[in-house]
């Protein structure tokens, strides 16, 4: 639970965060109104996993695939047709984050001390490709580095699959909204704040810089320490898919 996590971090209950964005989200925010709109079917059960805070949520996950019309096929309609990957857990993919060119991080620097356990993977679009670029560039301006891009990004796959979630009615976690799934009940933000990319992931690092030896803790440790998930290890899982969304896009 993120109920107490002030206890945690004390210093981002004392920082203010007046100087960040408080304009109108300037990014997309998936709500379930939206949802309907956009993808005109039932919420159905999916495999993916949703905000850590509260367990897998099957609406929440539904919402997500169906703004972005990766609702899995009914079965009825067309037996031959293969469905479209979402998550996977495959031991033997030993791929590596791309380096296109000089400046991208290497993967020491993006994960220093292997990864923990099986590793998920899904398909990004290119929504879930911005946001992960938006983090990235907080990563840089607050000084977290690669490192801490690669703790982000892992997060935000995690908390949202890389959606920038608004309100999500009876389906959604508490409060809980936007990249990181914070919450404006315990101190993050208003609602329009947090489902603000920018101010999300500023309000996550400056969070995770208050977290001694955090550059040194396990990627879950550190995301856990922030997140005050009920979920702590989950986050492990997307580590590797983070470090390749970093290298790509840094």
């Amino acid at each position: 639970m993120k109920d107490h996590f002030t206890r945690w971090l004390p210093a981002i209950a004392k920082t203010p965060y007046q100087w960040l964005s408080t304009e109108p989200n300037r990014k997309l925010v998936l709500s379930v109104a939206g949802v309907a709109a956009i993808g005109g079917l039932a919420f159905a059960p999916t495999t993916a996993a949703a905000s850590v805070t509260s367990g897998p949520d099957a609406g929440a996950v539904a919402a997500i695939e169906l703004a972005t019309g990766k609702q899995a096929a009914d079965p009825e309609s067309d037996s031959d047709s293969e469905p479209e990957p979402t998550e996977s857990t495959d031991p033997d993919r030993t791929s590596e984050p791309a380096a296109s060119d000089t400046d991208s991080p290497m993967r020491e620097q993006l994960i220093p001390y292997g990864v923990q356990g099986a590793q998920s993977y899904i398909q990004v679009d290119n929504a879930q490709r911005a946001n992960a670029k938006e983090i990235i560039e907080v990563a840089k301006a607050t000084g977290v580095g690669e490192r801490g891009a690669v703790i982000g990004v892992a997060t935000a796959l995690q908390e949202s699959k890389l959606y920038n979630l608004g309100h999500l009615g009876s389906y959604n976690d508490h409060d809980s909204q936007g990249l990181f799934q914070q919450r404006p009940s315990t101190g993050w933000g208003t609602p329009q704040q947090i489902t603000d990319p920018q101010y999300a992931a500023t309000a996550f690092f400056e969070a995770l810089k208050n977290v001694n030896g955090w550059q040194e803790l396990p990627l879950t440790t550190a995301a856990q320490t922030v997140q005050v998930s009920a979920y702590p290890f989950h986050y492990a899982q997307w580590e590797e898919q983070a470090a390749e969304l970093v290298a790509e896009l840094w």
